[in-house]
């Protein structure tokens, strides 16, 4: 192994994350990432695109706080066409 693998979530590709629900309970999100949002002022989450049928073909997001996160599943890597391996891609972020 000459590199080290640098893990990143990757903006389009499809995760689907385990959460802190209620007292005793989890919240599972299954979903397209699309960047990261500011909550508050020093906490921030994951924009996730809900993976459902929508009524009026409108997309539904769901913020998870990063500290609620307990577990993250990589479902489907999109791939960048085009993308140099040592430049770091450009994320959107919502604030």
């Amino acid at each position: 192994m000459d590199k080290k693998e640098d893990w990143k979530l990757i903006e389009g590709s499809r995760y689907k994350i385990i959460s802190i629900g209620g007292r005793d309970s989890s919240l599972e999100t299954e979903g397209l990432f699309r960047g990261y949002a500011t909550i508050g002022i020093e906490e921030a989450g994951l924009v996730m695109e809900l993976i459902t049928e929508h009524k009026d073909g409108e997309e539904k997001l769901r913020i998870v706080p990063l500290h609620a996160i307990l577990a993250i599943d990589v479902l489907d890597v999109k791939q960048h066409e085009g993308l140099d391996e040592d430049k770091e891609p450009s994320g959107h972020y919502y604030g």
